[in-house]
Order: C-alpha cells, then sequence, then structure tokens
C-alpha cells in the first residue's frame, strides 16, 4: 500500500526550507574563531621578530637576572636569553641578540656568542641618551660581530622624525615613552656651478662603452663596441692613435700612473696590457670564463682586477700574469669592480643586487651589503672621504668604510645608472640608460642640475644613453661616453652666480626698474599737466 504524500502549498514548502537552512546556519552566524593561543603566540612572535627585531630586547641588569635565575630567563614568546659568559659575573645581558651569520645560508643556533663592543665611542654616545642607571647597564652593552652579512634595510631603520624613544627605569620595569622632538632640518647643500655641454667629439662606430683620462692629462682613451680603442688629444678633440686587437665589445680601459701602460678588457672574455711605447699588445690575462665587464688597478701594488659575467672577480699580476685570487661569492654578473690602498682594497658591484667589500690578502668578502633592491652597475670610491658610493635603479646610495655603514639615499634618478663618478669638490655625477646626467652635492645629497643632452644628428632619440662618464685630472672638464657613437665634453658655466650673487643680482635689477618707473612717472605728470585740457581729457 502505498502512503499518500501530504501536499503542502508552494508557501509553506519555500517557509520550510528557509527555516531549515536558518536552523543549519544559526549557530554559526556572527560567531567569532576561537581563538588558538599556541598558533596566536607564535604568529605574534613571528611580528615582532619581523618588525621589531632590532629594539625588541632590551638589556637585563645584573640584579634582574639573579631575581629570575639562568633557568627561567625566556620572554613571554619563548625566546631563550643567554648570558654573554658563563660563569663569570657579568654587569649586562642582552636578550635575543645574536651575531649576524658569516654569509647567506648559514643558521643561528642557541650556542652562538654574544661580543662586547669593541670600542667605547658608541657606549658613550648611548650614556647622553639615557638615564644615569640605565647608561650604567648600557654602557657595556654586546652588539652583532662586526656585520660580516648585512640584512637588507637594517641600517636605514630609523624612528619617526617627530619622535624619539627613552628608556626609563621604574623599579625591576622598563619602560618605553615616546616624547616629541624638534624635526631635522635638510643641511644647506653647497653651491656648485652648473655644467655645461661645450664639445662633441665623433669617430667611433659603434657605442662608446668606457672611458679613461691619463695621469697626465694630455689626452683620453675609449673603448667601443665597434671593436677599437681610440686616443684621444684632450685639449683639442681631435684623434690621435687608434688600437685594434679586440674581437668585441671593449667594456673597459685604465691607464697605469705606475708605468706607460693601458689596459683594456671586453666581451672577447680577453684582457690585455697595451704598451704604449711601442702601441702593441704585450700581456694576455687569461682565466674568465665570460665576458669582462670592467677592470680597476691597484693604487699602490702592481695589481690588476678585473669583473666578468661568469660572477667572479679576478686579481691578477700585471708583471707575471698570474691569476693571484679569484674572488667568488656573487650569484650574478659582476658589473663593477674598484680599487683603493686601505682597507677593504676591493669593493665589487653585482647584478646579484649586492655589494662586497673584499679582503685582498686572504681573497674572501669582508663584508656583504644587501641593501639594493636592483642590479648595481656602478660604484665610486670619493677621493678624499673613507666614503663610497653605489648605482642601482632604485636607488644611489652612499657609505662609510670600513664597515659599509649605510650614510644616506640619493633619489630622483629614476633610470638604470650605469656610471657614477665624483670630483674632489663633492660633485658627484649620475649616468643612466636614458640618456640623462644628474648631478648631485655629495654631502647632502642634494641634486642641483639635470642634464638630457641631444643626440648627435643622424641618430635614433632611443640611442640617447650614458654608459661611463669621468672626470680630468684637473676635474675641470666632464667627459661621458654615450650610445650616440660620441663622446660629450662638459664644463663649469663661468657666468654662473652663486645663489646669494643671484639674489642680490635680482635686487639691484628691481631697484633700478623701480628708479626708472618712478622717473618715468614723474615726467608723464609734468608733460600731462602742460596740455591744453582737451588733449589732455583726449589722452586720458
Amino acid at each position: 500500500m502505498v502512503e499518500e504524500v501530504q501536499k503542502h502549498s508552494v508557501h509553506t514548502l519555500v517557509f520550510r526550507s528557509l527555516k531549515r537552512t536558518h536552523d543549519m546556519f544559526v549557530a554559526d552566524n556572527g560567531k567569532p574563531v576561537p581563538l588558538d593561543e599556541e598558533s596566536h603566540k607564535r604568529k605574534m612572535a613571528i611580528k615582532l621578530r619581523n618588525e621589531y627585531g632590532p629594539v625588541l630586547h632590551m638589556p637585563s641588569s645584573k640584579e634582574n637576572f639573579k631575581e629570575k635565575g639562568p633557568q627561567n630567563a625566556s620572554d613571554s614568546y619563548g625566546h631563550k636569553q643567554y648570558p654573554a659568559n658563563q660563569g663569570q659575573e657579568v654587569e649586562y645581558l642582552v636578550t635575543g641578540t645574536h651575531p649576524y651569520p658569516p654569509g647567506p645560508g648559514v643558521a643561528l643556533t642557541a650556542d652562538t656568542k654574544i661580543q662586547r663592543m669593541p670600542s667605547e665611542s658608541a657606549a658613550q654616545s648611548l650614556a647622553v641618551a639615557l638615564p644615569p642607571s640605565q647608561a650604567r647597564v648600557d654602557a657595556n652593552r654586546s652588539a652583532p660581530a662586526g656585520g660580516e652579512f648585512r640584512h637588507s634595510g637594517a641600517s636605514e631603520r630609523s624612528q619617526p622624525a617627530g619622535m624619539t624613544s627613552v628608556v626609563m627605569e621604574g623599579g625591576n620595569a622598563k619602560n618605553s615613552a615616546l616624547m616629541a622632538k624638534k624635526a631635522p632640518t635638510m643641511p644647506k647643500p653647497q653651491w656648485h656651478p652648473p655644467w655645461k655641454l661645450y664639445r662633441v667629439i665623433s669617430g667611433h662606430l659603434g657605442w662608446v662603452r668606457c672611458i679613461a683620462v691619463e695621469p697626465g692629462n694630455q689626452w683620453f682613451v675609449t673603448g667601443s663596441a665597434d671593436r677599437t680603442i681610440k686616443i684621444w688629444d684632450l685639449a683639442s678633440g681631435k684623434l690621435k692613435l687608434s688600437l685594434t686587437g679586440h674581437i668585441s665589445t671593449v667594456r673597459g680601459v685604465i691607464v697605469s700612473t705606475r708605468s706607460p701602460y693601458l689596459f683594456s678588457c671586453g666581451e672577447d672574455k680577453q684582457v690585455k696590457c697595451w704598451d704604449l711605447e711601442y702601441n702593441k699588445v704585450i700581456r694576455h690575462y687569461h682565466g674568465h670564463l665570460s665576458a669582462v665587464y670592467g677592470l680597476d688597478l691597484h693604487p699602490t701594488i702592481d695589481v690588476l682586477v678585473t669583473c666578468s659575467r661568469d660572477s667572479t672577480a679576478r686579481i691578477w699580476d700585471v708583471r707575471t700574469k698570474a691569476s693571484v685570487h679569484t674572488l667568488s661569492g656573487h650569484t650574478n654578473a659582476v658589473a663593477t669592480v674598484r680599487c683603493q690602498a686601505a682597507e677593504p682594497q676591493i669593493i665589487t658591484g653585482s647584478h646579484d643586487t649586492t655589494i662586497r667589500l673584499w679582503d685582498l690578502v686572504a681573497g674572501k668578502t669582508r663584508v656583504t651589503l644587501t641593501n639594493h633592491k636592483k642590479s648595481v652597475r656602478a660604484v665610486v670610491l670619493h677621493p678624499r672621504h673613507y666614503t663610497f658610493a653605489s648605482g642601482s635603479p632604485d636607488n644611489i646610495k652612499q657609505w662609510k668604510f670600513p664597515d659599509g655603514s649605510f650614510i644616506q639615499n640619493l633619489s630622483g634618478h629614476n633610470a638604470i645608472i650605469n656610471t657614477l663618478t665624483v670630483n674632489s669638490d663633492g660633485v658627484l655625477v649620475s649616468g643612466a640608460d636614458n640618456g640623462t646626467m644628474h648631478l648631485w652635492d655629495w654631502r647632502t645629497g642634494y641634486n642641483f642640475q639635470r642634464v638630457h643632452a641631444a643626440v648627435q644628428p643622424g641618430s635614433l632619440d632611443s640611442e640617447s644613453g650614458i654608459f661611463a662618464c669621468a672626470f680630468d685630472q684637473s676635474e675641470s672638464r666632464l667627459l661621458t661616453a654615450e650610445a650616440d657613437k660620441t663622446i660629450k665634453v662638459y664644463r663649469e658655466d663661468d657666468t654662473a652666480l652663486g645663489v646669494d650673487e643671484d639674489i642680490q643680482s635680482f635686487c639691484a635689477l628691481a631697484r633700478n626698474i623701480k628708479q626708472k618707473l618712478t622717473c618715468l612717472n614723474h615726467c608723464c605728470f609734468i608733460f600731462y599737466n602742460k596740455l591744453p585740457l582737451p588733449v589732455f581729457l583726449f589722452l586720458k
């Protein structure tokens, strides 16, 4: 017997369906997810470490450490605290701070030792900002062990301009209070006269990729994509000599200050030494596995350093042609290399976005700087200060030797920066792939001039690019090697006035105009008064 199904109206069926749906979901409607304490703790620990790592832990005094005991020395998120010297009486304890690892991929462990700060100047500077009781504790505060590896942006992190952090001690609890301070003002930049183009030299049949001025300041040398090296007279701009021998683009040239030699390198993997008395190649330096992008000579010893697309830099003995060291560590092409007499003696910039400072004797990395986000194609050393600058599409950054301490960013040149050069007056020049050249005041980072010279007739606008630039030995002329196959020569504008002189000149001109207008009004008044009334009304 088939049971009859009770029939209901559509309205009743819909209502029942709604009721069942409501009963199914009403329990979770608007109800928050229960909080899992373990996951919340882990989330907060990760967030604190990532965002507040450098200032997360405060030094604990000896008294607090004795009260808590070493076995209980841990924070609320499970980070263990390790005393600086086990078994010795110490005045301080830095919680959760470890030296940086010697290289990427090296993990930190609980056995990592904490070292005391080697210099007392930092401790004295801390004592100025902290109360006496806290200054006594922090005077011996430990620091990372020398900074062989720096995390990106770590040295640039700072507090907001309007606030400063002051540590106050009340009983056993340490609190951080925020006090308003005067906002920093930008230092006044030194005035530099603008530079103007006064000569364009043509003669190469390809992009001009590199340029160097000889120590006597009589001539300069360029290397080009037409595979030739040309020597030009600096005063007249006339071609003196062409050297052939490379079978691909010449990417780097440099003239020795210690001997009559010219060194060149190119995309044919070759590094050549030219004797300028005979204008012939006398030495080859074999070893690079790919294109050689740059080279530099050590200022005090007979050592040549080259960098290549094979991710290495090589140190060569100039006389014996022997490869002294192969500097490996970069993970992409090494675009630029610079040498100096003081430590660190070798600096390289690479397409892997890092800058490395090298120990010449050991052939190993001293410091790795990872602040740049894009390829580093240019590095320049200041001729007087113990500082250097690096150029990348994200920023130009200034650094302090010997540890590579960050100084400041020079922002505004938004292009691929191929070259940097600086003179002893503090004029930094950056040249880019789009043909723009920016001039900066080294001390303040102020961009006082922007230049975009026109390409030579017959070239495309897209061939506007600067690959290299250099000051001559007198620093009165600036030479640029460009993609329109020319060398452009700039000099300072002698007619330009400084800011103060400009203002004084403008004020004098305004006073002169005012006097002439006053005299003109007076003459018009006399003229109108002497006219007959009908003529006066007509003119008015």
